[in-house]
């Protein structure tokens, strides 16, 4: 049961509305709603001077989750896509560690190594046009030949070999989750890979699956014609 909450920090207040939002079905949450949700948890700590008990104050939640010292580069929370966040593992011990469910913090797990065959194809896919592109907000420039190179086919595959490559794809995005759902990986060139970054990538996936779908069918219907 919460007792000092005029004791909290505003990073500790946030990660507290932000695990309420996660308990509503949030998953993940956007920047927006953890601004609504902290405010109406948290009324006279984030709302807009003058105005607090009618107006969030989006700044003071906003700053405490970008920058240097950001609940992001703290490892509170993960980014999932544009302005979307998920409570990363850290984020929760905070939570019980507040709500005084626990005695101590959950150990950190060891991090995890990809084997090398999956390091190969995830470093690839990093790398690749269609990921910068989304990272950099520019996803309306993204081309098919972007989503090829990404999936690693051509456009002269045949519908059969065609279907196989997008499965083998999502099989293998299943398979990086799974190893990263007890801690977070290590790639050989220093980067720290979360389970967010996992779920960013079959986001994209998805996403170009469903704007490319009539350049893929196309593809499927040609080689049925053959």
């Amino acid at each position: 049961m919460i007792t000092n909450i005029a004791e909290f920090s505003v990073p500790e207040k946030i990660v507290l509305a932000a695990e309420q939002l996660e308990k509503q079905g949030e998953t993940p949450f956007s920047a927006e709603a953890l601004i609504v949700a902290a405010w109406q948890k948290f009324p006279r700590t984030f709302g807009l001077k003058g105005y607090t008990d009618q107006y969030p104050d989006s700044n003071k939640v906003l700053s405490s989750i970008m920058g240097e010292k950001g609940l992001a580069r703290r490892g509170w929370l993960v980014k999932m896509g544009q302005k979307l966040y998920n409570l990363t593992r850290e984020g929760r011990q905070v939570v019980r560690r507040i709500l005084q469910q626990e005695e101590a913090p959950e150990p950190v797990a060891e991090t995890v190594r990809f084997p090398r065959d999956l390091e190969k194809f995830l470093l690839a896919l990093l790398d690749s046009t269609a990921v910068h592109k989304f990272e950099e907000n520019r996803k309306h420039e993204l081309t098919f030949a972007d989503a090829c190179r990404c999936w690693s086919i051509t456009e002269n595959m045949k519908g059969e070999a065609l279907d196989t490559r997008l499965t083998q794809f999502e099989d293998t995005l299943g398979e990086l989750d799974k190893l990263v759902v007890q801690a977070d990986a290590a790639l050989s060139n220093g980067r720290a890979v979360t389970a967010g970054d996992l779920r960013v990538l079959g986001n994209i996936h998805r996403y170009m699956e469903d704007r490319f779908g009539r350049h893929l069918n196309l593809l499927r219907s040609r080689s049925a014609k053959r």
